[in-house]
């Protein structure tokens, strides 16, 4: 079984794997229009996450997980994606990937907001798992040149306000 992660899952997988791939999910764009009121905010003030949405391409990481493994990886996947993610299969190549994304009639949906709302919201939340300013810088190093211009507008913009700031 393979799982592609695009978020906290390309930096933290946290389970067990035989195999990590980078690999291109075409047809998807990763957006921070999901709500993070369980990780990376709390409720009244949620951070912001990664989520797909359809059109563009995304860059993440294929986790190939034995047989053996799979049951438990997938039950602490899907209490880890509690807060508003699904699971859905893709395909990238010959490969099936199981991956997690969130979906607009979820609860804890923020949807498109501008660049420099969607940086303060990363700049200023924290929940149990940290800030959402960790969540986002660690993202941006572990993709390095595969960052897209979606992330590197909000990372550019975090880093301007919290120049600005102090």
């Amino acid at each position: 079984m393979w799982i592609f992660g695009y978020g906290s899952l390309v930096w933290r997988p946290d389970f067990p794997f035989e195999e990590r791939r980078e690999l291109q999910l075409d047809g998807w764009s990763r957006r921070f229009w999901q709500g993070s009121t369980d990780h990376r905010g709390v409720p009244g003030a949620p951070g912001r996450v990664a989520t797909l949405v359809e059109g563009g391409s995304c860059w993440g990481v294929g986790f190939r997980i034995h047989s053996r493994h799979v049951d438990r990886v997938m039950t602490q996947l899907d209490y880890r994606e509690k807060g508003g993610y699904c699971r859905q299969e893709v395909q990238i190549g010959a490969l099936v990937l199981t991956v997690y994304f969130a979906t607009p009639d979820n609860p804890n949906w923020l949807g498109p907001a501008s660049i420099d709302e969607m940086a303060h919201t990363v700049c200023t939340a924290h929940g149990p798992s940290g800030s959402n300013w960790e969540y986002v810088e660690r993202l941006v190093e572990a993709l390095g040149p595969r960052v897209d211009a979606h992330l590197a507008e909000i990372w550019a913009c975090c880093v301007s306000q919290r120049r600005m700031q102090g």
